[in-house]
């Protein structure tokens, strides 16, 4: 039986490119009137230092601004990411696993309760991620928070292996070999969408 393979790709495809938000940064000019600029006007030499200054004043709040907004950002996007996939994953397993009446039976309930776990998965990752960041935003990342990201990141991992093998195992008792395997690909590219998105805006410790 042959794949809906072009369909998956296109609706996955879509998605990505759906999920394509930059924070765009706005400048904004002050101006003063030609008169007050005049009457102002520091010397050649104190006008250039304290232009310096000023730049690298403004350079170092714009750092920081930055990675105060990137956890904003992070969470933005992962609310984005979370309601695609929500609306359109089940469209795209139930299109490429051609499920009978009984399968589908068996199968729906099954599949609605694994992804209650991963959401629940998705909520870890996102709140680590969030915490991550707001301590970069403050300066160096602690040996004590460095060692809990870890250790969380493994949790969250083994969380998710765990639930894995677990609807695999009882998606194995309704539905043929094939779509067992067929189904096991779809969630893993799925996971890849997510994890990527976080990869991709999250900096890596200094």
């Amino acid at each position: 039986m042959k794949s809906k393979v072009r369909c998956s790709a296109g609706i996955v495809s879509g998605l990505w490119l759906a999920l394509g938000v930059a924070a765009l940064p706005v400048a904004l000019a002050v101006s003063r009137p030609a008169a007050a600029q005049q009457s102002a006007q520091p010397s050649a030499p104190a006008a250039k230092n304290s232009a310096s200054k000023e730049t690298a004043s403004k350079e170092a709040a714009s750092k920081e601004g930055a990675k105060d907004g990137n956890a904003a950002v992070v969470d933005s996007k992962m609310e984005i990411l979370r309601q695609k996939i929500k609306t359109d994953k089940k469209y795209i397993v139930s299109e490429n696993l051609n499920l009978t009446e009984t399968e589908a039976k068996g199968f729906w309930p099954l599949y609605e309760s694994y992804q209650k776990d991963l959401q629940k998965i998705n909520q870890r990752i996102s709140d680590m991620a969030t915490t991550y960041i707001a301590a970069d935003a403050r300066g160096p990342i602690s040996d004590q928070l460095s060692k809990k990201l870890v250790s969380d990141t493994l949790e969250i991992e083994r969380a998710e292996l765990d639930a894995k093998k677990a609807i695999l195992a009882k998606v194995a008792k309704v539905l043929p070999s094939y779509k067992v395997a067929k189904y096991a690909q779809m969630e893993n590219k799925m996971r890849a969408l997510v994890k990527y998105e976080l990869a991709v805006n999250i900096p890596l410790i200094e």
